[in-house]
């Protein structure tokens, strides 16, 4: 496949899954390489999920309290630390400095949530 043109040109003739490596590739790494994504995945057009270092905002209290989704628009579904399992978050998960936290959300408000500090 040569662009996303002509994958929605597949599709309007009846394709039901079109993939365009080239094209995913190279959003995939230009996210990673622009702020504090560690990985990024978009699924259907708007929607992304992505690994990114915790921000101060979301370190030192629980989920619950840290307003992330009313604030970002953005929901926290797990948080990792240096040499500890990945557990699903909730909202008493308390963030501390360095942890992971795997994001999900529109891709806009992901990669505004990724960029800060």
């Amino acid at each position: 496949m040569i662009s996303r043109r002509h994958g929605r040109i597949l599709e309007r003739l009846g394709a039901h899954h079109v993939v365009l490596p080239e094209y995913e590739m190279g959003e995939r790494v230009a996210h990673l390489v622009t702020g504090r994504m560690l990985d990024f995945s978009e699924f259907d057009d708007d929607y992304a999920l992505i690994k990114t270092v915790a921000s101060q905002e979301a370190v030192g209290k629980p989920l619950g309290q840290s307003q992330l989704r009313a604030r970002h628009g953005v929901t926290v579904v797990g948080v990792q630390r240096a040499g500890e399992a990945f557990p699903h978050a909730t909202a008493g998960t308390v963030v501390q400095p360095g942890d992971i936290l795997v994001v999900t959300g529109r891709a806009q408000a992901v990669e505004r949530f990724a960029g800060l500090p």
